[in-house]
């Protein structure tokens, strides 16, 4: 979703290479000063060294002890330990001296996923408010820069000591306003969270983030994951091409580059100049005919296509197990509490990638969990909010599809996935409101990791019962009742004269067409004229639905289908 970051990326590849062995006494970025370790556990602590050297890590006045193996690794785990802070950390090796200061204990979040996540707080809808009063400087965060890599990286690359990427730092609003910080500052929905989580549950919360835009779900999984069997194959085929030719292509890669810089000078002295000019006119031209409501004018071509960058040795945003290798290998393995993502976008381009997320996805979480070597921890998610132009029909398009994967993948243990149908903008794939995403997240949080009695979840539908030319539908979570309503900001519902919608019914033709729904006590009741013969009902399953039903604690109805007809049938057209 963006050109900059996949720039910036390319840079970052020339300039790295592939991983290397460590023959210093070091520990990997994610260690340093400001960083929070997660309580309540053995906390590891790991690095490099010469192979045999003797390992010592002072901490709470305790001494743990160990030598560096044949690989040049070590790891020593140190004790579980109840919030608080500040302490100071002490490793030692024959040679080299350590010292760690601001250390605090709470819990640790990872944020991941792509441009959603990514999305900066200095850009979000309440920035000015949000970034003056972030004075908890029991937050801390990590900024993970980005990088793909064929190959998994041990350690983030070195950041200029004046950068706060790459390092841990304290959440301030002269951080949060830095404008080299992250992607537009640190991602908005990460703050909210950390923000709100610091005063449930009363400890510091350090938030790592590792994100990029544009990505799908295979590209954060590992080579061996989307080898697992059954294997991805065309993932596994697509990253072993680029691992077969990476060699000759590197070779011939800075002679392309100049080639097509000097390709693209010449096209924009004799197309690209003009071209710009003729698509600033277009674009105040839309804007009077969407003003004035006429039908808008096409877009203009070039009178000859703009030359293409050569494509990267490395890959791309999409390559296969390329941002797990760069983004997540060289963090996995420290203490976390659990993770948060918002990604999905990506995968729901066409509908064969939209209807097998579902595999995609549960192997990428399966995989994290058995990288990081701490069972299952929490690992919660944010279903796609609305997109696009509205629902022309009940039942349409690729995201739904990509909805239900995400509300399937709730089958593993100790995930959780707020409902966001009703927050996005039909033409903004980046709401900039993140503070409803942040706020349901959290309360997903609250309730399934922290255990508190908190309602997060609107209604889930139950069962389905037809009766004549009615069906009518059941439901969990409905808690003080059900409602037809609709979000006005930040949370708040309306519920003045709301007509209940977003519901379709068919038959056994399987075409779905709008439908009359009404709520009569806990359940809805669907009909539709000349639908006689009912067989199964979907709720907002399209791109950008209109269905506003909720419950009454003002949390949205997940989007359901009562049909399992395979996705390939469902077309109305």
């Amino acid at each position: 979703m963006k050109t900059s970051t996949y720039k910036f990326l390319i840079i970052c590849f020339l300039v790295s290479g592939f991983n290397t062995a460590f023959a210093e006494f070091k520990l990997p970025a994610i260690f340093g000063d400001n960083m929070i370790l997660q309580r309540g556990m053995k906390v590891p602590v790991y690095g490099w060294g010469e192979v045999g050297e003797q390992v010592q890590v002072d901490f709470m006045g305790k001494s743990y002890k160990t030598t560096t193996g044949a690989d040049g690794k070590w790891l020593v785990k140190l004790g579980s330990y109840k919030a608080g802070g500040p302490y100071t950390m002490n490793v030692k090796s024959k040679s080299t001296s350590l010292t760690y200061t601001n250390i605090l204990i709470g819990d640790v979040w990872v944020a991941s996923g792509q441009s959603n996540m990514e999305f900066g707080i200095q850009t979000e809808k309440h920035a000015a408010d949000a970034i003056s009063k972030a004075t908890d400087g029991l937050i801390h965060f990590f900024y993970v820069p980005s990088r793909l890599s064929l190959q998994p990286m041990a350690d983030i690359n070195p950041q200029p000591a004046e950068s706060p990427n790459g390092k841990w730092v304290v959440c301030s609003p002269a951080l949060l306003a830095n404008p080299r910080y992250a992607w537009h500052g640190f991602s908005a929905v990460g703050y909210y969270f950390a923000q709100q989580i610091r005063q449930s549950a009363g400890v510091p919360v350090g938030m790592i983030g590792t994100y990029i835009g544009g990505t799908p779900a295979q590209a954060w999984i590992s080579a061996e994951g989307l080898q697992e069997s059954p294997p991805f194959t065309k993932y596994v085929d697509a990253r072993q091409k680029l691992v077969d030719n990476f060699e000759a292509d590197k070779a011939t890669y800075p002679q392309r580059q100049t080639l097509y810089r000097d390709s693209l000078t010449i096209w924009n002295t004799e197309v690209g100049n003009a071209y710009a000019e003729v698509i600033k006119q277009w674009n105040v031209d839309v804007t009077q005919a969407k003003a004035a409501g006429q039908p808008l004018p096409a877009r203009p071509k070039p009178s000859r296509p703009a030359p293409i960058s050569p494509p990267n040795p490395i890959g791309n945003n999409f390559t296969p197990a390329d941002c797990f290798n760069g983004m997540i290998a060289p963090i996995f393995g420290y203490g976390i509490k659990g993770a948060i993502w918002y990604q999905g976008e990506s995968n729901g381009d066409n509908l064969a990638d939209a209807v097998d997320y579902k595999n995609v996805f549960s192997r990428m979480i399966n995989d994290w969990r058995k990288k990081w070597g701490q069972g299952d921890f929490p690992f919660l998610y944010m279903q796609l909010p609305n997109f696009r132009q509205a629902a022309v029909t009940p039942s349409e398009n690729n995201w739904p599809w990509v909805r239900e994967a995400q509300e399937k993948t709730l089958s593993l243990a100790k995930t959780g996935m707020p409902v966001v149908i009703d927050a996005g903008e039909p033409l903004n794939i980046h709401p900039t409101n993140k503070l409803v995403p942040a706020n349901r997240l959290v309360l997903v949080a609250r309730h399934n990791v922290y255990g508190e009695k908190v309602v997060a979840s609107g209604p889930i539908y139950k069962s389905m019962k037809v009766d004549g030319n009615k069906i009518i539908i059941s439901f969990n979570e409905i808690n003080k009742g059900l409602v037809a309503a609709g979000l006005v900001s930040d949370d708040v519902i309306n519920t003045d004269s709301q007509d209940l919608k977003g519901f379709g019914i068919a038959g056994a033709d399987h075409k779905f067409v709008w439908a009359k729904a009404t709520i009569q006590g806990n359940k809805v009741v669907i009909t539709a004229d000349g639908v006689t013969n009912p067989e199964a009902v979907r709720y907002n399953w399209a791109d950008n639905p209109p269905g506003n039903l909720y419950n009454k604690d003002g949390l949205p109805a997940r989007p359901f289908r009562t049909d399992n007809w395979p996705a390939l049938v469902v077309s109305n057209k």
